[in-house]
């Protein structure tokens, strides 16, 4: 992971993703994907951008297929939102600008990103 990109796994997941005092943006993505591999520049400036305001990582689903499947997860990129513990947003697929996914991160969470 790049700068200020988390790595969310399934072991940390509980205490790094639904304990967070911030609100917090996880990347489901594959080595596999190409939309995934597309994406990740832009997860990883929103994250430099970001930080201190929100957690921003990726979970590799090949390496950590719990959580994805207990989420529902069927298709990749997806993103989850969460504040305080609870799912707040989820984002399917890839093609939106840096603009477009703060935006919806701000809906989401309430406040302005």
């Amino acid at each position: 992971m790049a700068g200020n990109t988390r790595e969310f796994t399934d072991a940390n997941f509980q205490s790094d993703v639904l304990q967070s005092e911030l609100p917090v943006v996880v990347d489901l993505w594959a080595d596999w994907c190409a939309p995934c591999r597309a994406l990740a520049p832009t997860i990883e400036a929103l994250a430099e951008e970001l930080a201190g305001t929100v957690t921003i990582g990726k979970m590799d689903i090949t390496a950590n297929p719990q959580t994805p499947s207990s989420m529902g997860v069927t298709a990749i990129p997806t993103i989850l939102l969460f504040q305080g513990g609870k799912e707040v947003g989820r984002i399917v697929g890839s093609g939106k600008t840096p603009e477009d996914y703060k935006s919806e991160f701000s809906k989401a969470f309430g406040v302005s990103v």
